[in-house]
């Protein structure tokens, strides 16, 4: 069977055996596919660093219709994330941008604007020397993408616009709610954070401020971390670490 070949982004990998990895990937062209890619965990192999988070590769494998892994047979480096990746704090940002492309990525699926969604932000990661604007840029992203976005100006309950007001979300209820609506354990989204989310849907990434903007990337990036897992119904992991970055 002739090998395919696709441009590809590398979420995660998994050892296999004593010798062989699985690798779960984003082809451009034939969406989130595992493979195995043999000896890749051998001292000296044929991979080299093409494997790491979020690695942006031209990738050749072999599709079986009898085996849900496909077989890798090689892997070559598009684009570096050397220093992203060899960085504690910024490794964690991408962790937790495979994390949730992993989540929300079905198997065999184009998704063309997530595929070049991940790439923009983690060049930003690695061009910026820091993963806060770029990661709550790609979570508000994934939740427009996913048709999660809730209305930004009015509440999703009475209907009331927020104007200058504090708005509020919670883990496990859609939307945003005005102060008279919020339920208990709601956390605010204030203007500052819902007017940098208008400014993501207009502006390119590498032109917004990011000394200014970091100031309120938390609110926003944690916002959008909710509605991620309420409508995956999956809890995040890695944005826990985020804490140790």
């Amino acid at each position: 069977m002739p090998a395919r070949e696709t441009e590809a982004i590398i979420l995660k990998t998994f050892p296999l055996g004593e010798a062989d990895r699985v690798v779960s990937f984003l082809g451009r062209t034939s969406g989130r596919l595992r493979g195995v890619a043999a000896g890749a965990r051998r001292l000296k192999n044929r991979f080299g660093s093409t494997l790491e988070v979020l690695s942006h590769v031209q990738i050749w494998y072999v599709e079986r219709e009898t085996r849900d892994l496909v077989r890798i047979q090689q892997a070559e480096l598009l684009d570096s994330l050397y220093k992203a990746q060899s960085d504690y704090g910024l490794s964690t940002g991408l962790a937790v941008i495979s994390e949730i492309a992993e989540l929300v990525l079905p198997e065999h699926e184009v998704a063309e604007a997530m595929f070049r969604l991940i790439l923009l932000a983690a060049r930003e990661i690695e061009r910026t020397g820091s993963w806060q604007l770029p990661l709550t840029y790609f979570a508000f992203w994934t939740v427009r993408l996913g048709g999660w976005l809730p209305r930004f100006d009015r509440c999703a309950s009475c209907g009331a616009a927020f104007d200058t007001g504090s708005a509020f979300y919670g883990a496990h209820q859609a939307g945003l709610f005005c102060g008279k609506c919020r339920r208990s354990g709601m956390k605010p989204l204030h203007q500052e954070a819902r007017h940098l989310a208008e400014r993501f849907t207009g502006e390119r990434l590498d032109r917004i401020a990011f000394e200014k903007a970091m100031e309120i990337t938390g609110e926003l990036r944690s916002a959008a971390f909710a509605w991620i897992e309420l409508n995956a119904e999956r809890r995040l992991k890695t944005p826990e670490l985020l804490e140790t970055a």
